[in-house]
């Protein structure tokens, strides 16, 4: 991968908004791990690149400075080289021309490398720029996936929490005693089903043991009515009715008693 496209892939990557790409996203946590995926890739394949990078650079820094300490190497030969040709010039005027020569090869040889040395310098300071924005970008890079792996860790809490409260709701709501569907409910309806057919079979018991009773006085009335009659048609003694009044009642209660001596005291009267 060149440094380019390595470099404009990690100012994309840097420049994403988490919260916006969450938004749009159907399922939030899928889109979360492939986010952290793809962010944890990159990263590695931009460490990759920033050290190539940088070792390229490196490189290039060191060829610059054994550039510059060839140029400074040569021009010292150049200047021991023309004092020694100045040294030699009274005496030796061939030998003065030969460290010259010499002193001049020097220079052409410091300028060379002061040439390159220049010439590398440019390419160098862009490197280093390509580097700075590289780290800046790795560093952007992976406090975005700390980010993104916050967020994933937040969503997870996020929906574990309404999992539960959803479960917890539907709890709830299955024993809601007010709710009609509910087991608890119907078996309350049945319950209060059970109990009104029981007030109703004590209510109904209770109306035909009264209707009994009352019976029982008609059939007590009658049988005085009959008696009273009997003794009406007798005639006799006040003893004897009596004694058949008392019979035909059957030892009915004093107030009857009473009642038949009064009746047999005005047949008497008459």
């Amino acid at each position: 991968m060149s440094k380019q496209s390595i470099l404009g892939r990690i100012a994309q990557l840097a420049k994403a908004n988490i919260n916006a790409l969450l938004d749009q996203a159907e399922d939030p946590e899928k889109m979360l791990d492939q986010m952290v995926r793809d962010y944890t890739n990159s990263i590695a394949e931009a460490e990759a690149a920033i050290a190539q990078t940088i070792g390229n650079l490196r490189l290039q820094e060191q060829d610059y400075q054994e550039d510059v300490r060839a140029a400074e190497d040569w021009g010292r030969k150049a200047l021991a080289a023309s004092q020694r040709a100045d040294e030699m010039r009274a005496e030796h005027p061939a030998d003065a021309a030969k460290f010259d020569n010499l002193a001049k090869v020097a220079i052409g040889k410091q300028m060379q490398s002061e040439s390159e040395a220049r010439a590398a310098e440019p390419s160098i300071q862009s490197q280093n720029e390509v580097v700075d924005k590289l780290k800046t970008g790795l560093e952007t890079m992976k406090g975005k996936l700390d980010q993104l792996k916050s967020k994933r860790s937040e969503l997870i809490a996020r929906a574990k929490v309404a999992d539960a409260q959803s479960q917890v709701h539907d709890a709830v709501k299955s024993i809601d005693i007010l709710d009609p569907t509910s087991e608890i409910g119907r078996f309350e309806e049945k319950i209060r089903r059970e109990e009104a057919k029981v007030m109703g079979q004590q209510e109904l018991a209770a109306s035909t043991l009264d209707a009994q009773f009352e019976a029982l006085e008609d059939v007590g009335r009658e049988t005085e009515i009959e008696a009273r009659l009997a003794a009406l048609k007798q005639g006799g003694a006040q003893g004897q009715l009596g004694s058949g009044a008392n019979a035909a009642l059957g030892g009915s209660q004093g107030g009857s008693q009473g009642a038949g001596d009064h009746v047999e005291a005005e047949v008497v009267d008459r």
